[in-house]
Order: C-alpha cells, then sequence, then structure tokens
C-alpha cells in the first residue's frame, strides 16, 4: 500500500485521517529534552504520531530549539546532522526539514534529553555529550551519535552510567 503524506501541516494525512497542526507538531525537541509540561503533554507525542510528524518533516524552528539548546553554534550543530550549507539555508526558506533530517533532530533531542536526566541537569548533560568518554573509546558522544547505531550505543553507555554499572 502506497502512502502519501499532505506536505504541510494542518492537512489530513492518508496513515490516519487526522490533521496535524504546526503548533501541534512543535514542541517535540523541548518535550525530549524537558519532558512533560503544562503545554506538553505525553499524549500529544505518542509513537504513531511522532512517525506521522516525521514524516511529513519538523518546523525549522525544532532545528533551532535543539541548538539553543545545546548551546552549540548551528555552523557546528548542521553537519552533524548531515545537513550542508545549501540545504539547511533552503530549508530556512521552505520553513520545514525533511524526514530524514527530521529523525536526526529528534534523535539529538532524544539522547540530551536522557543525559540530563541521568546527570540531573542540562549543563552537566551538554558537558558530558561535548566530552570525550572512555565507554567510547574516547569518542564524543555527539559526534558518536551522527548514526543510529552510535546514538544506540550512547544511549546504552548512559543507561549503564544511570544504574551505576562501571563504563
Amino acid at each position: 500500500m502506497s502512502v502519501t503524506l499532505g506536505k504541510e501541516f494542518g492537512k489530513k494525512t492518508a496513515v490516519t485521517g487526522k490533521v496535524w497542526s504546526a503548533a501541534k507538531a512543535y514542541g517535540v525537541v523541548n518535550f525530549f529534552i524537558h519532558g512533560t509540561s503544562i503545554t506538553l503533554a505525553a499524549a500529544d507525542f505518542t509513537t504513531p504520531k511522532l512517525v506521522e510528524v516525521l514524516k511529513i518533516g519538523l518546523p525549522i524552528r525544532e532545528l533551532d530549539d535543539l541548538q539553543a539548546s545545546l548551546a552549540m553554534p548551528m555552523e557546528k550543530l548542521v553537519p552533524m546532522l548531515g545537513i550542508s550549507k545549501a540545504t539547511f539555508h533552503r530549508r530556512k526558506i521552505q520553513g520545514r526539514l525533511d524526514q530524514s533530517e527530521s529523525d536526526r533532530v529528534v534523535r539529538l533531542a532524544k539522547l540530551l534529553g536522557k543525559a540530563a536526566k541521568v546527570f540531573g541537569d542540562l549543563d552537566d548533560a551538554k558537558q558530558w555529550l561535548n566530552a570525550p568518554q572512555f565507554g567510547l573509546g574516547g569518542a564524543v558522544p555527539l559526534d558518536y551519535a551522527q548514526t543510529e547505531i552510535g546514538a544506540r550505543e550512547v544511549e546504552n553507555l548512559l543507561g549503564r552510567i544511570e544504574y551505576g554499572v562501571y563504563s
């Protein structure tokens, strides 16, 4: 079965027939970094809804939120996400990331959120993610997380640290 999704939020999708608004899609990065809040409910970020949002593509401001949360220059973050300068400028004009770019943005947001939970502080999490780690063979977690396999290994290392397993 071929599935065609609406190119913009506010249109019905073939998957569910429901309408996704840009306002609902906005906040994915903050949800994964900071968790639920008054404006962000876990029910808005179920896996089926997230898959649908990622297929359509996140608004470019989600990338801005990730950049602000990591306190990293956009010139350093964009290549980590596999986005060239030219593509980044096109995305800014379009106002939306594509599916794979959106997926990578969420990947880093999830890792930052997990690190903040493990270390109890966003600043400590950012410091850990930007420093070489013995448990990754001396690699920097954000560099290691440029692939899905690497991101899972960083996540596993955070899990070991969370449960006190020497890593």
